[in-house]
């Protein structure tokens, strides 16, 4: 990964409305969300939520589906795991089992059980 495609990506998340709306498509999974429903969870007005959702497609975090009239929005996983494997390369000086408990905690996290079904709606 390219170091402007990772600040890209940190630069994407390091918003509260759009980290809600990523860890939303997270919990999601494949089939994604249509833009309305996502609006409509997290309390945002659509050309808000429009603008939100260009800038994390731009960093590629997000992949879009158009069907018909709606706009279906999507997590990449694969994204954040890129994101994730580039900023622990050469993780603690070639002593990987310093980094393994990141590691582990990192796949505890994508397995677990959802905590909840309701996303937190920002005020």
């Amino acid at each position: 990964m390219e170091s402007s495609a990772a600040i890209d990506r940190l630069s994407a998340l390091a918003q509260p409305g759009r980290l809600d709306v990523f860890r939303l498509l997270v919990r999601a999974g494949p089939d994604g969300i249509p833009a309305g429903e996502i609006a409509a969870t997290l309390g945002l007005a659509p050309n808000t939520l429009s603008s939100q959702l260009a800038i994390l497609v731009h960093a590629g975090l997000l992949t879009s589906a158009r069907e018909g009239r709606v706009i279906r929005y999507a997590a990449r996983p694969e994204a954040l795991s890129e994101l994730i494997v580039y900023l622990m390369d050469d993780c603690c000086g070639g002593r990987p089992e310093i980094c393994r408990p990141v590691e582990e905690a990192a796949r505890a996290a994508c397995c677990a059980p959802p905590k909840s079904k309701t996303p937190r709606v920002r005020a």
